[in-house]
């Protein structure tokens, strides 16, 4: 669980302290951003090239994007020979840099990346993607001197991105989404396994549902089933996904999706995790539903009354089902209704 809070509806999972899962606003591929490559040479023929000195600047000093700026030798003569930044095409016509193959010195780099874009642009290349690993920070102020912007971030690197056209930019934006979850567990006795969280937000003090965040490259049912045995220790199985709500300007004002599944409980008796949760039990399922605060808040409501119904065999959620996609050639989970005959 990670350190932000989602929205208070009920089914908020703050003081959390995993990384969220994120999502791309396209459906483009990134690969190759940690291979080896040879590196190519590129011998500038335009004796009017020229990269201007000036003092290096701090990582946490961000230039002024007024030309090309940097700490470099003098390649103005047409005999002098650059290397190229060692780089991969990807499938839209721009190029992924390859950040093991940055030269350690500033002044290297520099060069190399002036010759690369300027080969590239006579290419016709379009997008840039430069990831610099945190080893490699102090080549972060050069790259964003030359016209490199910030797309996204992670633990251990740092993307930039620089959009070669006129037209305007088509590079998918950062991550905007946090992905959660919510384990609806019920048993035979019609008792709904509850906690209440450690939080100071509009619903402390509520009896609620297990919530968190999806962990990197986690399915959504197992999310769900890791969280209820992270914070009750109960063992469960999934059944069914029943919904899922969509907000804005949550956490880091990214939006954020809340799946909800039906899980099956296969164990009993409840170890809380105390630096997570406050409590946890199973409670009567029209206890559960007569609390004030569901009564007053319409989304945690209708969730509440959908996960009734599938119960009551009076709805059907999604099954997730293992398919394989042509696009990637991988086996990845649809999830869908499938009590219809297609």
């Amino acid at each position: 669980m990670m350190a932000a809070a989602m929205q208070c509806s009920g089914f908020c999972s703050p003081c959390l302290s995993k990384e969220p899962v994120i999502s791309w606003t396209r459906n483009c591929t990134f690969q190759g951003l940690s291979r080896g490559f040879s590196w190519k040479s590129f011998t500038l023929k335009n004796p009017d090239v020229k990269i201007s000195p000036m003092p290096f600047l701090g990582a946490d000093k961000r230039p002024r994007k007024v030309g090309t700026q940097v700490v470099s030798p003098n390649i103005s003569s047409p005999s002098v020979t650059v290397e190229l930044l060692g780089a991969e095409d990807d499938e839209y016509d721009g190029v992924i840099i390859d950040p093991e193959s940055l030269p350690t010195s500033a002044n290297a780099f520099a060069s190399a990346l002036h010759a690369s874009l300027s080969n590239w642009k006579l290419k016709g290349k379009k997008g840039i993607w430069l990831k610099i690993l945190i080893e490699q920070a102090d080549l972060i102020p050069i790259a964003i001197q030359e016209g490199f912007d910030y797309h996204h971030a992670e633990p251990g690197y740092v993307m930039l991105t620089y959009w070669i056209p006129e037209d305007p930019c088509m590079l998918p934006g950062s991550p905007l989404h946090l992905i959660g979850i919510g384990g609806f567990v019920i048993n035979d006795k019609k008792e709904v396994l509850v906690v209440k969280e450690r939080c100071p937000c509009s619903s402390a003090g509520v009896w609620k549902m297990p919530t968190g965040y999806i962990n990197k490259s986690e399915e959504l049912f197992s999310g769900a089933i890791r969280e209820v045995k992270e914070e009750t220790g109960i063992d469960t199985m999934f059944l069914e996904m029943v919904a899922f709500r969509h907000a804005h300007l949550v956490a880091f004002e990214k939006s954020d999706l809340l799946f909800v599944c039906m899980l099956k409980p296969l164990s009993s008796e409840i170890t809380i995790d105390e630096k997570e949760i406050q409590a946890a039990k199973w409670m009567p399922i029209d206890e559960f539903l007569a609390q004030p605060f569901y009564q007053e808040d319409h989304m945690s409501r209708r969730i509440n009354e959908i996960c009734v119904a599938t119960y009551e065999k009076r709805y059907n959620g999604f099954v997730a089902h293992q398919l394989t996609s042509k696009i990637d050639g991988k086996l990845s989970y649809l999830y869908y209704d499938d009590s219809n005959k297609l």
